[in-house]
């Protein structure tokens, strides 16, 4: 299309010389390379706060340490004890992990379970536990169960601000993490229950908030609504790299078990979280290659 322009105008140029007169291109110019530009206001992120300096210092600075109260029932790994029954299952657990991130990338984590009452809350919280135990890492555990939240029980904190508002734009990443009394180890609440929890984990604010908080940890850790009933853990699970699914011993039903296995790619799916086990079958069963064991 070039040449052909360029002839036409010489020609056309040589006419009006020819008559002495200078006469403007009456063909088309050619239309000039249209370009994309991004939209004015983005969804994600067009009026909504986000942190300006987010870096670990301005973490530490802006999530002062908060009095955290676990449950002594349920979280091992704030005791003084460490030989507990369950905390050497999820050292395994933790060692299997870094095995399988020797062969992929590995940093976001979503647990979750076929059905409610299952141990998944209790599964995520004390994996974040057992991760940040070894020195110099850095975990984040995110309820994003927005339906029936319960990290914040087991940890004895506050259930607010937390990822709901955040998703809804109505505080920054800073405003909705806390850290307690274990170093290292830092969490974000579901926030208030508000209807409508699918579309807020659609909205891309989940994903906007896992790119910016990534660089600052070595795991993060989400804790999400049981695949079964809703459609939540699926759309969190597009934002992770694997997950883990918790099946509790004697109680999930096997079909609806692999049904919620069939939920998540083959790829994404890192293996399951047996719960619930006898102590004899639990020491029989840890051996297992892909299976992580683990007790309330």
């Amino acid at each position: 299309m070039s040449r052909i322009h360029d002839a036409l105008k010489r020609a056309e140029q040589e006419r009006a010389t020819s008559l002495g007169t200078h006469v403007e291109p009456s063909f088309p110019q050619p239309a000039a390379e249209q370009v994309p530009m991004p939209p004015l206001h983005s969804p994600v992120t067009s009026g909504m706060p986000v942190a300006s300096d987010f870096s670990y210092e301005s973490l530490l600075a802006r999530c002062q340490p908060m009095a955290w109260n676990p449950d002594p029932t349920t979280m091992l790994f704030f005791q003084e004890d460490e030989t507990r029954l369950g905390t050497e299952e999820f050292r395994t657990l933790r060692s299997r992990l870094y095995q399988i991130r020797e062969k992929m990338p590995l940093k976001r984590l979503l647990v979750t379970s076929a059905l409610p009452k299952e141990g998944k809350s209790f599964v995520a919280a004390n994996l974040a536990q057992v991760l940040v135990r070894q020195h110099g890492r850095r975990a984040l555990i995110i309820d994003a169960d927005l339906r029936n939240p319960g990290l914040h029980r087991h940890l004895g904190t506050a259930s607010t601000p937390g990822l709901s508002e955040y998703l809804m734009g109505e505080c920054d990443e800073f405003a909705a993490l806390q850290r307690g009394t274990m170093e290292n180890l830092f969490f974000m609440p579901a926030g208030r229950v508000v209807p409508g929890a699918p579309e807020l984990l659609a909205n891309g604010r989940l994903k906007l908030l896992l790119q910016r908080v990534e660089p600052l940890f070595d795991w993060i850790v989400l804790d999400s609504a049981p695949v079964i009933p809703v459609s939540d853990s699926t759309l969190v699970a597009g934002a992770c790299d694997g997950v883990l699914m918790v099946v509790r011993s004697n109680v999930t039903p096997s079909p609806l078990a692999k049904k919620a296995r069939e939920e998540f790619p083959d790829k994404l799916l890192l293996g399951v979280v047996l719960n619930g086990t006898s102590t004899e079958k639990m020491h029989q069963s840890k051996y297992y290659y892909g299976e992580a064991v683990a007790t309330t």
